[in-house]
């Protein structure tokens, strides 16, 4: 009989602490998306970053037409001529992978331009998710944007809108 009640209360418990839990379900792609500083500074980094694209094309335009040109005059280079212009080659096919790397590798500069035009911005929404989380008591927020899944999730819990009012976006 002891074990038989201590199993109720415990069960009882357990349902009443998860009820008592407040969530809600976010979108910040959806949020950020409606933002028209984030629309601004996606914009910026694409034009940046096609710079960056466009400079790499022009040095691989150019490398290509060495590596040609190396081909159509190969048979007729001396050995120590071949050797160099090898060299040259070589010297240029890393000087453009070292590019590439520095501007579109893990932690390159787009990488670090991303960092200074998005990051204040996803900032402002998680501060934003803070003080309405603070003010109405959730718990916990999901952000069903980016890797969680949530399978099911009651519309009336997205409080994307809320977000969006709060940093005086109109829909």
């Amino acid at each position: 009989m002891k074990k038989f009640l201590l199993i109720v209360c415990s069960t009882v418990l357990f349902i009443t602490a998860v009820n008592a839990q407040k969530y809600a379900i976010i979108d910040t792609k959806y949020i950020l998306d409606k933002l028209p500083d984030y629309k601004k500074a996606q914009s910026d980094l694409d034009v940046v970053a096609a710079g960056w694209q466009k400079e790499i094309d022009s040095m691989q335009a150019q490398l290509d037409r060495m590596y040609k040109d190396y081909d159509a005059e190969q048979v007729m280079l001396s050995e120590e001529l071949r050797k160099k212009r090898e060299d040259q080659l070589f010297l240029k096919e890393k000087t453009l992978r070292d590019l590439q790397r520095k501007r579109f590798g893990f932690e390159g500069d787009l990488f670090k331009k991303r960092q200074e035009l998005i990051k204040p911005v996803q900032d402002k929404v998680y501060n934003a998710v803070q003080k309405i989380a603070a003010q109405r008591g959730y718990d916990f927020i999901l952000d069903e944007s980016e890797g969680i899944t949530v399978i099911f999730a009651d519309p009336k819990l997205d409080k994307s809108e809320d977000i969006l009012r709060e940093l005086g976006v109109k829909n």
